[in-house]
């Protein structure tokens, strides 16, 4: 059930979000130890338990949001300048939620890339996974490329979602459904679009 990104709006935008989850979450998380919901949830879990602000949850909730921009029917993967999930969930995010929120979804990636670079002892927590990945990323960033992510005035927010992205990888953690979060990523959209 795919829905043009043009169609939606503030009040439909949530409702669409949450049928992603329901139909396309129990897909693999690639080659983790949990499905994209549980992955996804799990991040907004950990936030919520850390006492995070709601902005900052729901960026954890939607860091991966760009694995299904198939679903947002006239949006294509060739609308964004490298084709990363990354940049395709900010551009079909963007819309509808502040900076903040869009520039964690962006910069996740980046995020994993500047922590390697900057905390020694943060490589050795990754899983195979996200270390093959990162291979594949481009690997720890340059000094160049550290001095410039530090200039994003989210900068610290962007890590700190990214912190909870590492950890949302437990087999077995129970964590609230979607539904649970949809109030509160409605505020954030409301916030945003007043």
């Amino acid at each position: 059930m795919t829905q043009p990104i043009d169609a939606l709006n503030r009040d439909s935008i949530v409702p669409f979000l949450a049928s992603i989850f329901e139909r396309r979450g129990d897909e693999e998380y690639l080659g983790e130890p949990v499905t994209m919901a549980e992955h996804m949830l799990q991040g907004a879990a950990l936030a919520e338990a850390k006492g995070e602000s709601e902005i900052i949850i729901v960026a954890a909730l939607l860091h991966d949001i760009g694995h299904f921009t198939s679903e947002f029917g006239t949006f294509s993967m060739e609308d964004t300048h490298d084709r990363h999930h990354e940049e395709a969930g900010a551009k079909v995010l963007e819309r509808f939620f502040p900076k903040l929120v869009v520039d964690c979804v962006r910069e996740h990636v980046a995020a994993k890339r500047y922590i390697c670079a900057t905390d020694p002892a943060y490589f050795n927590d990754l899983s195979e996974a996200s270390i093959h990945s990162l291979k594949l990323q481009g690997g720890p960033m340059s000094a160049a490329e550290i001095a410039a992510f530090e200039q994003n005035p989210h900068f610290a927010d962007i890590v700190k979602v990214r912190r909870y992205d590492d950890q949302g990888k437990i087999a077995g953690m129970k964590t609230p459904s979607f539904p649970y979060y949809a109030p509160m990523v409605q505020r954030v959209v409301d916030s945003y679009l007043a």
